[in-house]
């Protein structure tokens, strides 16, 4: 049997960090599980947030997974260092690779992030960041319209055009930010319609690729990196499946469904 990848999410954004896994580290089998009868997470109490995620993880857990990353960042935020010391299998987050990934690219030492209500109020990016010792300014925004355009798919239209217009446009009038961190996993699918609202002149940054470099790098320092895949990627979902496959085949190209690497099911949690 092989160990797999687990990855979770409250939804269908998280397919944007199983694509980047599966595409650097083909030899991986990736099981993911996304959320999507409850996403989205943002808005909800803690203790709701912490209750889905052990949910999550202990369907997953059933799975035989090797490593487990947490695509969601507001699970991230409040179950990380919980799941991390609980766990018998390496854990990792969202916020820390993209800090990072900011930290790097940031030239004017302003940078901006974008979350759910719940990421933006735990400040898990700002303390992130100020980890790297940089005197980094840091300036956040909850975009809670943008989870529910993601998964209805509707990333591309004038009515997501103008949800990001009207929630961007004063933020980065207000500041002079020249990196914007996409701290949610489901905003990358609304990368195109954010850079024709922002401009080239300000980078975005997204965690998928800093995520597959640190689980390649920790897969390999414990010696678990897979020499060969045989079994099919595994996908569950607990709501509309409808709504994966359109975000699916838009991530992964079209058709892709169709092939005899991917299992498709429903969990119940």
């Amino acid at each position: 049997m092989t160990l797999a990848i687990g990855v979770i999410d409250s939804g269908v954004g998280g397919l944007t960090v199983a694509h980047e896994i599966m595409r650097c580290l083909p030899k991986e089998k990736v099981i993911y599980l996304g959320d999507s009868l409850r996403c989205p997470y943002g808005p909800r109490p803690e203790d709701e947030v912490k209750a889905f995620t052990k949910e999550m993880v202990a369907f997953l857990m059933t799975k035989h997974i090797k490593l487990l990353v947490i695509a969601c960042n507001t699970a991230t935020a409040f179950t990380l260092k919980t799941l991390q010391a609980e766990l018998p299998i390496p854990v990792i987050g969202v916020v820390a690779p993209g800090a990072k990934a900011a930290v790097e690219t940031t030239r004017n030492r302003y940078v901006g992030v974008i979350g759910t209500q719940d990421t933006i109020a735990s400040g898990a990016y700002n303390r992130a960041i100020d980890a790297h010792g940089h005197a980094i300014t840091v300036a956040s925004l909850a975009c809670p319209d943008f989870v529910p355009l993601v998964e209805k798919g509707d990333t591309h239209s004038a009515q997501a055009y103008a949800a990001v217009q009207a929630a961007l446009i004063p933020f980065v009038a207000k500041h002079p930010i020249d990196t914007l961190i996409l701290g949610c996993t489901h905003y990358p699918l609304l990368q195109q319609t954010i850079s024709a609202v922002l401009g080239e002149h300000i980078q975005l940054v997204s965690s998928d690729k800093e995520i597959t470099r640190e689980v390649e790098t920790l897969l390999s320092q414990l010696g678990q990196l897979s020499s060969a895949r045989h079994e099919p990627h595994e996908f569950y979902f607990t709501g509309n499946i409808k709504a994966f496959k359109n975000t699916y085949e838009r991530i992964f190209g079209a058709n892709t469904l169709l092939t005899a690497e991917v299992v498709v099911a429903t969990a119940v949690l």
